[in-house]
């Protein structure tokens, strides 16, 4: 019997807890992005549709699975899923160890309740409004690491990133 894959949820977040002001990324870290490419090189990947679409040009040696409501999309690259669940039920046929859901609002909401992880950029910046990330409370989380970097040249903003783990 295969083993259920290590469920984490990448994301960065605003210091009132947005991901985004409702499409689209709202800030430009090439920190943040050289992070992500690290934690998720050659892993699975779990997006809803629309973050789907906005990341096309960044599977390079991911494998991501589209959560969808439609039974019929087909991805040009990748799988479409019905469930958080069905993501992992095909990870763990496949013999992988970990999916890293990468948004939106709506996938990381569904995820949330099944995570294991969760690696948080922690953008020091408002948005105000918009697509939020779900809110970490602990327990049942508890910080296992952390790394802060002010704002710079090529980073307008400081951010942290942490680690978070289910107790």
């Amino acid at each position: 019997m295969s083993t259920r894959p290590r469920l984490t949820l990448i994301a960065a977040v605003s210091e009132d807890g947005f991901i985004s002001r409702g499409q689209g990324v709202p800030w430009d870290l090439p920190r943040d992005r050289v992070h992500f490419r690290s934690a998720t090189a050659g892993k699975w990947l779990l997006l809803g549709r629309r973050t789907y679409d906005e990341m096309i040009g960044w599977f390079r040696d991911h494998t991501p699975l589209v959560l969808t409501r439609d039974p019929t999309f087909v991805p040009p690259i990748g799988k479409a899923v019905l469930s958080v669940a069905q993501a992992l039920d095909l990870a763990a046929e496949a013999g992988v160890e970990e999916i890293f859901v990468c948004g939106g609002s709506a996938a990381y909401e569904l995820a949330f309740p099944h995570a294991d992880r969760l690696l948080v950029t922690q953008v020091g910046r408002l948005l105000g409004a918009g697509a939020a990330f779900p809110k970490i409370e602990m327990p049942p989380w508890r910080l296992v690491s952390s790394l802060d970097y002010p704002a710079d040249a090529g980073n307008a903003f400081p951010m942290g990133f942490a680690d978070y783990r289910r107790a």
